[in-house]
């Protein structure tokens, strides 16, 4: 605002107004302000992306090149797993912080974008390469089945952000459960089709109506031990301690049970719900 002196007739500009042009924080759209939650998420695709540079770097790479150090393979692929971990750590901590605090208008958008980048690309760029290097695999089926996994990460994606769903629950096996699944199929080390058949069923799992719990509560802390204790296991068979390789097999033998058993528990309760209903409604129909 111009304000004209009374005696010079001069016209002059008051301080404040200066600032208050100069700052552009007050004028920022909320939309466009970053919540302590949305650094995490981004903290998430962050991973998910340097998750993509090792597989490449570390294996594809050298493969291609023919080269011969299989330790820098194991270390790159111990570290790209490593941060799909640190990634569902982020993811787990960004949903428990945006309920405690508070997320921006635009937070559910970008967690969507960077579990697309950790836990869809990522996990999908992991199978393809596997394709390409592994002895009894086949590149352009291994290819097949990446796609596979990606689409499906992103139809979850999709449907998750227009369905609404009851409170404490999933439809479908949770796209970081689901990456990590994955991995762990192709870190077993079992005979091609095998592998490509057990990604084809997680891929199926993630885009299911079966129920799976949300991670609150003693829950969350038993997934965040989880997670710390696989990349303890990644650590050991990536530097090759005594007995690394067998932890390590167990390890994902073990995420590979709780994704096949999950679905059975949830499975049972919906029939058990189905039976309960119905002596319900016979028992109102007896006079």
């Amino acid at each position: 605002m111009t304000v004209i002196d009374p005696d010079t007739k001069a016209g002059w500009v008051p301080e404040a107004d200066e600032e208050s042009d100069t700052d552009g924080t007050e004028d920022m759209p909320l939309s466009m302000r970053l919540s302590i939650a949305d650094t995490l998420t981004l903290g998430n695709a962050t991973c998910g992306f340097m998750a993509v540079y090792f597989t490449t770097t570390g294996i594809l790479i050298p493969h291609l090149t023919g080269s011969d150090e299989t330790g820098m393979a194991r270390h790159s692929a111990a570290t790209a797993v490593i941060l799909m971990l640190m990634a569902a750590i982020f993811d787990l901590f960004d949903g428990l912080v945006a309920r405690k605090l508070r997320s921006s208008p635009m937070g559910a958008e970008l967690d969507n974008l960077s579990d697309l980048i950790s836990f869809g690309l990522a996990p999908a760029y992991f199978v393809l390469v596997y394709g390409m290097v592994a002895d009894d695999a086949h590149q352009r089926v291994s290819a097949l089945a990446a796609i596979v996994v990606l689409l499906a990460v992103v139809l979850r994606l999709a449907r998750f952000s227009c369905v609404t769903l009851k409170d404490g629950m999933f439809q479908g096996m949770p796209s970081p459960f689901g990456a990590l699944t994955v991995v762990s199929i192709v870190l077993l080390e079992l005979p091609f089709i095998p592998t490509l058949l057990a990604i084809v069923g997680v891929a199926w799992l993630m885009v299911s109506r079966v129920e799976y719990p949300k991670p609150r509560g003693i829950l969350a802390v038993a997934m965040l031990g989880w997670i710390v204790a696989a990349m303890g296991l990644l650590a050991a068979w990536a530097f090759d301690a005594p007995g690394g390789q067998l932890l390590l097999q167990t390890g994902c033998a073990l995420q590979v049970v709780l994704g096949a058993v999950i679905p059975l528990f949830a499975t049972a309760r919906r029939v058990n719900t189905f039976r309960d209903n119905r002596r319900e409604a016979r028992a109102a129909q007896l006079p």
